[in-house]
């Protein structure tokens, strides 16, 4: 059996995809989280043809859809003992405004609440493995104005806006595990991975579609954008570090906005408000 076992979200294409390639070459026992299960076990049939793992399982969670994601963690709590690493990795961007199977704005669905709702129903797998906590941010939060009245964007969509305000909210996410759990041995950290050339964005119109198409060429590889996450789930001695916000395997700035607590604490709040508001059937 693997000595450490790592969740990841959003594994099968971009930079979760390298992110398993790589702890799976690390000897980590891998637990794939993906909406494509066919995808997903191809994933899991090649990453063991490259690396000889053999502890690489791929799970069904649909992250726009909070039962999906509730039946995944009970399918893992049936499985483990213990995690030790869990990589929020996956993310969306949404050109129009879509809703979630549960009637949320999908940006701050996916992004945001899936996790959240997938740490809490994880949380005695993680107490168990002193788990880290890796969560994908961006440089992109710099641009979130938070709106916790309006995270459904009713009123008004605009595809920065929103996808920069969840990325803000990744970030809030962060300090509040690395706050709330340290006594419980949970460490956690936010990553901008970098402007990482994937499929990320792909057939985004307008202006945002358009600086997408310009900065392509200036863009890194999915492997590059790899190493702060791999780095994190791997190295030792971060737990000064928890709650940090990471760029290039090193410790960085955020916008002053992220270091806003009242708003975060409410941030927390509602979360778990809506997520009563949707409990597991």
């Amino acid at each position: 059996m693997a000595a450490v076992t790592t969740v990841i979200t959003g594994a099968t294409s971009g930079i979760g995809k390298e992110t398993a390639l790589a702890l799976a070459k690390k000897g980590h026992g891998l637990y794939l989280l993906v909406r494509d299960v066919v995808r997903g076990d191809e994933l899991a049939r090649q990453l063991t043809e490259q690396t000889g793992n053999k502890e690489i399982y791929s799970i069904k969670c649909d992250l726009s859809d909070l039962h999906s994601v509730y039946t995944a963690a009970e399918k893992l709590k049936s499985k483990l003992f213990a995690v030790n690493v869990l990589i929020n990795n996956a993310g969306g961007m949404f050109p129009q405004r879509e809703l979630s199977k549960d009637g949320f704005e999908k940006t701050f669905a996916v992004n945001h609440l899936a996790h959240f709702a997938l740490f809490h129903h994880l949380l005695p797998l993680l107490q168990k493995g002193q788990a880290r906590v890796i969560s994908l941010s961006s440089e992109a939060h710099r641009v979130g104005k938070i709106d916790l009245d309006g995270i459904n964007s009713e009123k008004k969509y605009s595809l920065m806006r929103v996808y920069g305000m969840a990325k803000l909210f990744n970030i809030f996410f962060t300090k509040s595990v690395a706050e709330k759990y340290q006594d419980k041995g949970i460490t956690a950290f936010a990553v901008h991975p970098g402007v990482v050339n994937t499929s990320f964005g792909t057939g985004t119109g307008g202006f945002t579609g358009f600086m997408l198409s310009l900065a392509r060429p200036f863009m890194i590889t999915a492997e590059q954008g790899a190493k702060t996450s791999v780095y994190l789930a791997t190295q030792t001695g971060l737990h000064t570090k928890s709650g940090s916000y990471f760029k290039k395997c090193k410790v960085a700035g955020t916008s002053s906005a992220a270091n806003d607590v009242t708003a975060r604490e409410k941030l927390w709040q509602l979360s778990e408000e809506l997520l009563k508001q949707h409990p597991p059937v």
